[in-house]
């Protein structure tokens, strides 16, 4: 089949200032097929994505940058404003970030065939209204006329692409469109980008995530430092990569293998389990008819659970399910309607802060932006003091000793206790709020989303990190996630929430293994796998 070539980058680079964002890279995106531009932050895959519809904000240089017929080198503002949308269009990360919420998703789609100026307003409207059952958005009538932040994450994310598919582009652009959705949401828009590749269109998709990759792309171009290392078709970068890079985004893709089980019968474990809790020992917490409600929304709805000490239960579930409303209660920042939480026996929820203060150092949480949970004045160092002072202190120097001892034990350099949080890495700002929790010592840790904000790679080093601790401290972790994988590679016991109740507990083994309940089928059915 003659695939035509939608877009033609020959050496192109993105410099900003004395800094090369993207280095002398080439590939072609053609008609009905997808190519993935896969690597870390950092590597310049969004900044090459940019540079495709001109907004990169770096200075550009290439042999050819050709998009769709047209020679991109030389073209102006007006130029670039007519591709937008009608040749090339984006599918951005964060549908709540990237749709006005002041504005029906109706008015917003649109307002953007409005700039081309190209139909009248009934057009618009119907039009508005084709890209939306195009989508399969439920009651597309109804939803044109409401703005994104009274829909569901997935509505959300359809209205992105149906933004996206307005103007009837050649090319779409979906840069990391799946990061942060659970494993449902995921499988919808991956199933939509396949629609669009058999309709002729080209896609170029924008990942970390290997294993979406892997059910999607037809060819593969993995970045690193601005430059591509390696490329190929799919089959052939998954199957039989060259690069050592590659084979480390590879290696990275939790496995699904249980973390105390060894790689084969003659390899040695992982690691060693911990010791088993004597059976007379209470639970490290044990939630019983836990409820929530917020005016006539059920957000928790009479669950209960039990974490045994020194073991991790993973709690998965779509955005919406009351995944983090549960965590919040179990944490004491949200008082429950009904229902109790005991911490290590004793009583925890609800109670006055006073009531539980005695208890509160035995329990620490850990969060998907660490960043925000920083107070911006603080370097490493007061950060730290102030954890182990249980808040008494600021005095960096006072507490270096242990607060050094606690970097070392998350594998940071005592280097970093003079830094302020936001010259570290993602990662790095992980490890260090993760060094801040187990400052007070807890017998129980909650991860509310603790890696998905991480690329693959560091995500990984910090799962075998919060390993290695549950193995030589015993802590108890309540494990939230909507990354299936995750769960499965982390998790002793999981539940799984839908619509405010847990729908299935058990084992790990029992849940992935011989799921009962159609939604956690659903749910597996739809998570991303390389094989």
């Amino acid at each position: 089949m003659n695939e035509q070539a939608l877009i033609t980058v020959k050496d192109l680079s993105v410099r900003f200032g004395s800094a090369v964002a993207v280095k002398n890279i080439s590939f072609t995106v053609k008609a009905g097929r997808c190519l993935a531009l896969v690597g870390e932050s950092g590597s310049g895959k969004s900044v090459t994505a940019r540079s495709l519809l001109g907004l990169s904000g770096g200075t550009i240089s290439a042999a050819e940058l050709a998009v769709c017929g047209q020679d991109a080198l030389e073209l102006a503002d007006r130029g670039w404003q007519q591709i937008r949308g009608n040749s090339v269009s984006m599918i951005l990360q964060d549908a709540l970030m990237a749709l006005d919420p002041l504005r029906p998703v109706g008015r917003e789609i649109g307002d953007a065939l409005k700039a081309h100026g190209k139909m009248s307003k009934s057009e618009r409207q119907q039009r508005v209204l084709q890209v939306l059952e195009s989508v399969r958005m439920p009651e597309p009538g109804r939803r044109a006329k409401q703005r994104s932040t009274e829909l569901s994450g997935g509505m959300r994310q359809r209205a992105l692409i149906a933004q996206a598919l307005a103007g009837n582009p050649q090319v779409v652009i979906a840069d990391e469109a799946t990061t942060a959705l659970d494993s449902a949401l995921t499988a919808l828009v991956l199933s939509q980008l396949r629609e669009l590749k058999e309709q002729g269109r080209g896609v170029l998709m924008i990942s970390h995530d290997l294993a979406q990759v892997a059910h999607l792309a037809d060819d593969i171009a993995v970045m690193r430092n601005g430059a591509i290392v390696e490329a190929g078709s799919t089959g052939q970068i998954l199957g039989d990569p060259q690069h050592e890079y590659t084979r480390q985004l590879l290696r990275a893709v939790p496995s699904g293998i249980p973390r105390f089980a060894p790689l084969s019968a003659a390899s040695k474990p992982l690691t060693a389990p911990p010791p088993e809790a004597p059976a007379t020992t209470a639970p490290a917490l044990s939630v019983t008819q836990l409820s929530k409600t917020f005016g006539k929304h059920q957000a928790v709805d009479a669950i209960s659970f039990e974490l045994p000490r020194g073991k991790t239960l993973g709690v998965v579930g779509e955005s919406g399910s009351g995944k983090t409303t549960t965590a919040r209660m179990v944490l004491g920042l949200q008082k429950p309607d009904a229902g109790n939480v005991k911490l290590l026996g004793e009583h925890f929820a609800p109670a006055l802060e006073s009531q539980r203060r005695k208890l509160r150092e035995q329990m620490g949480a850990i969060y998907q932006n660490p960043l925000g949970s920083f107070d911006p004045r603080y370097s490493v160092g007061q950060l730290l003091a102030d954890a182990l002072s249980r808040g008494k202190s600021k005095r960096a120097a006072e507490y270096r000793k242990p607060a050094a001892e606690l970097l070392e034990q998350v594998e940071l350099s005592t280097e970093l206790l003079g830094r302020s949080p936001r010259e570290l890495s993602g990662g790095q700002r992980q490890r260090l709020a993760i060094a801040r929790a187990l400052a007070p010592k807890p017998q129980v840790l909650v991860l509310d989303e603790p890696v998905s904000a991480l690329d693959v790679s560091i995500q990984a080093t910090v799962l075998d990190l919060l390993d290695r601790i549950q193995l030589d401290t015993g802590t108890s972790y309540l494990f939230i996630s909507h990354d299936l994988s995750v769960i499965e590679h982390m998790s002793d016991s999981v539940a799984v929430m839908h619509e405010g109740k847990i729908i299935e507990q058990g084992s790990t083994d029992q849940v992935f293994g011989a799921p009962q309940h159609d939604y956690t089928k659903l749910l597996l059915s739809a998570m991303p796998r390389l094989r």
